[in-house]
C-alpha cells in the first residue's frame, strides 16, 4: 500500500462524508462485519490429459515504418500443460519425447502468409522471422492469425487425422513519429527498449527502469540539482508524484530530466478515469523526448475502483499515444486482479512487509484475515513460527521462539506475490505481453503502519527478491528516503550495466533455488552464468555452488549488499546479504 495514496484517499472520501471503509474489497473497521470481498483469480481446473496452450506475438511492440527493412520476427509458444490455461485445447500426442515433436506453424495477415515453419512442441519465445515490407504503418494494431498442425499421434485410440490450433496477437506497425519518442517492448524478455533520453539520437537499448516515486513540491520542483544527483547514482528514471500545480516548475524538473538523460514515468493516479485530463495530459507530454511510459492507476484494486477503469484509460491513452506503453500497480494480493491488470502493459506490486504487523492491525487494531481488516500488507503471512534467523534484531519475544502467528512478515511475501502475478499472466494468456515489475518499500516510521524505515540491506533484499522471480523493473516508494537506502539503492543502480545483458538476454535461461532462507536465482547464458542471491534471514547463510547447479569456477563479484565472500565451494552472505555473481562453465 502506498500511504499516500491511501491516505489522500481516506481524507478524501472523509472530507465527502462518503468513507466507503473497505479496502481490497474488505471491510477494515471494528465495527463492521466479516464479508468475504470476493473477486479471486480462479485456480486453473487441471486436466488428465495433455492440453497445447498454443499463443503467438510479434517480438517486437511496436514496429515502426522505419523498420520496414529490418529484420521482424513471430513468437511462438507450444506449451504442453495438464490445466485448463486460455487456449488450451486436447493434444494427442504420440509416443516418444516431447522434444521429438513438431508443430507445422503458419502466421498469416488478411489472408496473406508472413511466416511458416517448424516449431518444437513446449517451445517457448520461438522465433518465425517474416518481412515487414508492405504492411501499411497504421495507428490501430493489425490482426495476425496463426494456425499450428500437429500431425504426431501414432495411438490407436486416436484418429492420425492432423490436429489444427489456432491463436490471434496484435500487430503494432506505426508511422514514424514526428516529434516524440518512442518505447517499444521486447516481447521476447519483456525488457523496455527506448533511445537515449537526452533526445539527442542513437540506438535503441534495453533499459532497466530503477528510481524512485518521487516527492514533486518541497523536492523536485525546488531543487533541479536532485536531478543531476540522482542521475549520477545510477538511476534512469524518476517517476514524480502528483500534484503538479506549478506546471512552470514542472517542466522545468522534465527539460533537466532531459537534459542530463533521465526516463519519465508520467503518474496520471489522480485523474486516469478523467478522460479530458487524460486528453490534456497525454498531448502535453507524449512529445517529450524522455518519456519512458505512462502511469494509471495507483492501487485501483485497493480502492475498488471501477473493474474497467483501467482498461478504459488503457484505449483512450493508446488513441491519444501510441508509442509508449502503460503501467499500474495493485495493492492487493488477490482482487479483481485480471480486470484491473487488463488495463495495463506492465503490472506493478507492492508488498510492504518490513517494521509491520501483518497479521494485526496496527492502524485499526484487529486481526487481518483474507476476508476482513487491512494490515497495510495484504494477505501477508508470518515468519514460520520458530524460525529465530528472520527475525530482526530489534525484535524480542518473551519466550524464546518466535510463536506463530507473529506478525512478522516474510521477504518470501515478496517473491510469491511476483510470481502469483506472472502466472497469472501465464492463465490469461498475458504472459508475453504484459511485464512485472516490483515496488520495493524505502519509508516507514510515520505513525502508520510501519514502525521504521527498512535499512539499506533490507531494501536490497526486497528488490532482488522481485527481479529473481523475473520483475524487470524497480521503482521504490518513495523518495526522499532515508541516506542507507538510497546509497544501497545507488549501489545496486550503478551495478546493472554488468547484470542485465543476462536479464535482457532472450536466450538465457532462468532457474529458481531456495536454500535456507536464501532465494537464489541463476540466468545462464552459454559458458556463463549470472546469480543472485539475497539472504532473507538476519543471521548468515552458506550457499554451495553445488546447491545451485554450477562449479563456481572463476566466479567474479559484480554487485554486493551488506558481507557476500565467494569461496571455489561456494558463498556466504551475511545478515539480510546479497550479491550478484558471474560464474564462467
Amino acid at each position: 500500500m502506498q500511504r499516500l495514496a491511501f491516505s489522500a484517499f481516506v481524507s478524501a472520501q472523509l472530507l465527502t462524508g462518503a468513507l466507503a471503509q473497505t479496502w481490497c474489497g474488505k471491510n477494515y473497521m471494528s465495527s463492521q462485519s466479516v464479508v468475504p470481498p470476493g473477486g479471486q483469480f480462479p485456480t486453473p481446473a487441471a486436466s488428465k490429459e495433455p492440453l497445447l496452450a498454443f499463443r503467438c506475438a510479434p517480438a517486437i511492440r511496436p514496429y515502426l515504418a522505419e523498420d520496414a527493412s529490418s529484420p521482424a520476427a513471430v513468437l511462438i509458444d507450444s506449451p504442453v500443460v495438464y490445466y485448463e490455461i486460455d487456449n488450451a485445447e486436447a493434444i494427442n500426442l504420440a509416443a516418444g519425447p516431447l522434444s521429438n515433436a513438431k508443430l507445422d506453424v503458419t502466421v498469416s495477415l488478411n489472408g496473406k502468409t508472413l511466416a511458416n515453419g517448424p516449431v518444437p512442441l513446449n517451445a517457448t519465445a520461438y522465433e518465425l522471422p517474416f518481412s515487414l515490407e508492405g504492411i501499411t504503418p497504421q495507428m490501430a494494431a493489425y490482426d495476425l492469425s496463426c494456425e499450428a498442425t500437429y500431425s504426431g499421434s501414432t495411438s490407436a485410440a486416436h484418429s492420425d487425422t492432423p490436429q489444427i490450433f489456432k491463436a490471434t496477437a496484435g500487430l503494432s506497425v506505426l508511422p514514424n513519429p514526428t516529434n516524440s519518442s518512442v518505447t517499444k517492448m521486447d516481447l521476447r524478455t519483456g525488457a523496455l527498449l527506448a533511445k537515449p533520453a537526452t533526445g539527442k539520437g542513437g540506438d535503441y537499448a534495453p533499459v532497466f527502469p530503477i528510481g524512485f516515486y518521487t516527492t514533486f513540491d518541497g523536492y523536485l520542483a525546488t531543487n533541479l540539482s536532485v536531478i543531476d544527483e540522482l542521475k549520477n547514482q545510477g538511476f534512469t528514471i524518476i517517476h514524480p508524484v502528483p500534484t503538479f500545480d506549478n506546471m512552470t516548475a514542472f517542466n522545468q524538473v522534465l527539460d533537466r530530466m532531459q537534459e542530463v538523460g533521465l526516463y519519465l514515468m508520467y503518474d496520471m493516479r489522480f485523474t486516469y478515469m478523467n478522460s479530458t485530463s487524460v486528453t490534456e495530459q497525454v498531448n502535453s507530454i507524449k512529445n517529450r523526448p524522455n518519456l519512458l511510459l505512462w502511469y494509471t492507476g495507483d492501487e485501483p484494486d485497493g480502492t475498488s475502483d471501477p473493474l474497467n477503469a483501467t482498461t478504459i484509460a488503457y484505449d483512450h491513452i493508446y488513441s491519444l499515444d501510441g508509442y509508449h506503453p502503460v503501467s499500474l500497480v495493485l495493492n492487493c494480493q488477490d482482487y479483481n486482479w485480471a480486470s484491473y491488470t487488463a488495463g495495463t502493459d506492465i503490472v506493478m506490486q507492492d508488498v510492504y512487509m518490513i517494521a509491520n504487523n501483518v497479521t494485526f492491525s496496527n492502524e485499526w487494531h484487529n486481526t487481518c484475515t483474507p476476508d476482513f481488516g487491512d494490515c497495510g500488507c495484504d494477505n501477508c503471512v508470518s515468519i514460520p513460527a520458530g524460525d529465530t534467523a528472520a527475525v530482526q534484531p530489534n525484535i524480542t519475544f518473551s519466550s524464546p521462539t518466535v510463536p506463530a502467528n507473529s506478525g512478522i512478515g516474510t521477504y518470501f511475501d515478496i517473491s510469491s506475490r511476483v510470481a502469483s502475478f506472472k502466472d497469472r499472466l501465464e492463465v490469461m494468456g498475458w504472459e508475453r505481453t504484459k511485464a512485472v515489475w516490483t515496488v520495493p518499500q524505502a519509508f516507514g516510521g510515520d505513525g502508520e503502519y510501519w514502525d521504521r524505515a527498512p535499512t539499506g540491506e533490507e531494501w536490497v533484499v526486497q528488490s532482488l527478491m522481485g527481479i529473481n522471480q523475473g520483475a524487470l523493473g524497480v521503482v521504490p516508494w518513495d523518495d526522499p528516503t532515508p541516506a542507507d537506502i538510497k546509497t544501497s539503492a545507488s549501489n545496486f543502480a550503478l551495478s546493472l550495466p554488468k547484470i542485465t545483458p543476462f536479464l535482457f538476454n532472450p536466450a538465457a535461461v532462468r532457474t529458481n533455488y531456495v536454500v535456507g532462507g536464501a532465494s537464489v536465482a541463476t540466468w545462464k547464458a552459454g559458458r556463463q552464468t549470472l546469480v543472485i542471491a539475497t539472504n532473507t534471514n538476519y543471521v548468515s547463510q552458506t550457499v554451495t555452488w553445488k546447491d545451485v547447479g554450477l562449479k563456481g569456477t572463476g566466479a567474479t563479484t559484480v554487485f554486493k549488499s551488506g558481507t557476500a565472500q565467494t569461496s571455489s565451494t561456494g558463498f556466504t552472505l551475511g545478515s539480510v546479504g546479497s550479491g550478484a555473481f558471474v560464474v564462467t562453465a
